[in-house]
């Protein structure tokens, strides 16, 4: 989670919610009459003689919203809030108006509280990434690239070679053709450069990442600063890739310190624990809240599923008792990576145990 105080207001603070566990800290932080300030769209109806009243234009406004309520939006990748408009930098929106507002992963908001109490600071700062991964993988013919931060991964659009036939093999020879693909996969990664705390990491069959970590070094002096490391045995490229290596024993070895390698390493111990019939683990709403009343939950992750089993006041206020006990740690997932979506087969939320228990 991305902060920064303003100036002229100890009582606002930007905020930009990184990954799933950052909306989640959002979700506690915010209260019933505090104020977000946020880019947002309205529809203003014409007014026009001839205009059909039902028809509207849908403009970008900026508003300062009094919150009413606040809620997952279907999707913990999707906060709404909602509340009473306080003032717009568009005249034809007057105060008073109900609106809705959704934030969403990278999405910069400005909240303002009457009183940032130290736990809510806790909440909103100690949920900084540490770091942040830059995957990319690729072969001679495309390649993909993503960004992970915590447990969520957001891809960009594929970057094609244009890899065939003879006119290919004509511009192999001297290596026109490559160098023009491995450009555009470079400038596809300018835009990560400047941020502190990137890693790189690049995979794929043969030998064309190889060749591009050499490009990489050579083209461009900061390159050389930055974390680049390569990875052999993940013989899939493009989009599969990411899922190939996110499922890897590389993974955990390379990102062991990462949220997204200790969710994987609790899940394969649950279903370790499962077929060999122990039970230092709990599964589902009620198995949870069972080993939550005898203090036993060392690690817990969820998903979105859960809102299906409870509702999300009775969770948030569930997730705050976990939390508030020493050494519990908890992660949110989402869609956006196999993780998310084998928790949400598990009912949505699964523990790790520090003892057995019946």
């Amino acid at each position: 989670m991305k902060t920064n105080r303003l100036k002229d207001s100890e009582n606002k603070i930007a905020i930009t919610p990184e990954e799933p566990d950052d909306l989640f800290n959002l979700r506690r932080v915010i209260e019933i009459g505090d104020n977000i300030i946020a880019d947002t769209t309205r529809v203003i109806k014409q007014e026009k003689e001839f205009a059909r009243p039902d028809k509207g234009e849908r403009i970008k406004v900026k508003i300062n919203l009094r919150i009413e309520k606040i809620s997952f939006d279907n999707t913990i990748e999707r906060l709404k809030v909602s509340g009473t408009i306080v003032t717009s930098n568009n005249e034809s929106i007057p105060k008073g108006l109900y609106h809705s507002i959704g934030v969403k992963i990278n999405d910069t908001i400005i909240l303002e509280k009457s009183r940032w109490t130290e736990d809510y600071l806790n909440l909103i700062t100690g949920s900084v990434s540490e770091f942040k991964y830059i995957l990319v993988s690729m072969d001679s013919e495309e390649t993909s690239i993503a960004k992970l931060i915590g447990t969520n991964l957001k891809i960009i659009p594929n970057i094609y070679s244009g890899k065939s036939g003879k006119r290919y093999l004509a511009n192999q020879k001297n290596e026109t053709h490559i160098k023009s693909y491995f450009e555009n996969i470079k400038n596809s990664l300018d835009v990560y450069k400047e941020e502190i705390g990137i890693k790189i990491i690049i995979f794929g069959p043969g030998e064309s990442k190889r060749k591009f970590l050499n490009y990489l070094k050579e083209k461009e002096e900061s390159y050389k600063n930055k974390d680049l490391m390569l990875t052999e045995g993940i013989e899939t490229s493009g989009e599969d890739g990411f899922f190939v290596f996110l499922r890897s024993d590389a993974m955990k070895e390379i990102l062991a310190n990462s949220k997204i390698a200790m969710v994987s390493t609790i899940l394969d111990n649950v279903m370790y624990q499962i077929n060999k019939g122990e039970k230092k683990f709990a599964i589902g709403i009620n198995e949870i809240r069972y080993a939550n009343s005898l203090n036993a939950i060392d690690k817990m992750v969820y998903s979105d599923k859960v809102f299906f089993e409870m509702k999300e006041d009775e969770f948030i206020k569930m997730l705050n008792e976990i939390e508030s006990k020493k050494n519990v740690k908890t992660f949110a997932t989402d869609s956006s990576t196999d993780i998310g979506m084998r928790v949400s087969s598990l009912g949505g939320i699964i523990a790790l145990l520090r003892f057995q228990i019946n």
